[in-house]
């Protein structure tokens, strides 16, 4: 057995399970297999899809939450048909130990590094975003710090400022991290979330999104992170829903609103600076 999926046993070892596609055989057609080798160690698997409209607007890299379904996570709760429908390429991928990735390392950043030079490979001229939700979205605060990330924009949804932050909830699993840090102490630093959102690079802005009743991440966390982040950034809220739920809550319709929103006019203002730094200054001659 691997070494990495032992040590991984105590945090995720009851999500890391053979996975089963939601897309029935019709909806597979419209879906291209895409791999990508990552610098944690695993082979990052994925799926991309081309937007239902005729306008291409951008591509969206979508980061799973901790669960069983990994990528299933975005095409069974309705992500990828609401961006596909509003002009957006998606892709989903399984972080590495998750659905059908390898297993690398603890490295899960480099995932999504890995995972967004695939997508600019697939799309080259057109904007690349991020929306990644609790596991996938804290562990984008890290890779955004790459300077070979390849994310013009991002939401970060139910993120940890930390990992005792979240892990502290799960008894047996926080002993394991504080053994990890005490033998660790250089890498704990460098995925201590709060911290690295600092170095944040490449970005042009950043949506954070949290729930005020989620009760393994609450909102201060998201007030953390925006004091902290070096980039134009928002912190949007919604009253009551689950921790990583928000898309199945009451407040549904306007959190679907507020991400095409966001992605909407991150696009547009990509595209405005690209018209502005093409302008020739006007001549000085008469």
């Amino acid at each position: 057995m691997n070494i990495y999926k032992i040590l991984k046993w105590p945090f995720f070892g009851r999500f890391m399970v053979k996975w089963r596609n939601p897309l029935s055989p019709e909806q597979k057609k419209e879906w291209q297999p895409i791999s990508t080798k990552s610098k944690s160690g695993g082979v990052i698997k994925g799926l991309f899809a081309k937007t239902k409209t005729i306008q291409e607007k951008g591509t969206i890299v979508l980061g799973h939450p901790m669960g069983k379904e990994a990528k299933g996570y975005f095409i069974k709760n309705g992500y990828t048909d609401l961006l596909r429908e509003n002009g957006f390429n998606t892709v989903v991928f399984d972080i590495n130990g998750f659905g059908e990735s390898s297993n690398g390392n603890f490295s899960y950043h480099e995932d999504i590094v890995a995972i967004g030079i695939k997508a600019s490979e697939l799309t080259p001229d057109i904007p690349i975003g991020y929306h990644g939700v609790s596991l996938g979205g804290q562990m984008a605060t890290i890779a955004f710090a790459d300077i070979n990330h390849k994310y013009n924009f991002a939401i970060v949804e139910s993120a940890a400022t930390t990992l005792e932050d979240f892990w502290i909830k799960f008894p047996m699993a926080y002993k394991v991290l504080t053994l990890f840090n005490i033998l660790l102490p250089k890498y704990r630093k460098q995925v201590r979330m709060i911290d690295r959102i600092k170095e944040a690079t490449n970005l042009k802005s950043l949506l954070l999104i949290y729930s005020k009743s989620d009760e393994w991440v609450p909102v201060e966390m998201g007030r953390r992170f925006k004091e902290n982040s070096p980039v134009e950034t928002e912190l949007w809220t919604v009253d009551n829903a689950k921790h990583a739920l928000i898309m199945k809550s009451d407040h549904r319709d306007d959190y679907a609103k507020k991400i095409i929103d966001y992605f909407n006019g991150s696009v547009k203002s990509k595209k405005e600076r690209a018209i502005e730094g093409d302008r020739i200054p006007p001549s000085n001659f008469k």
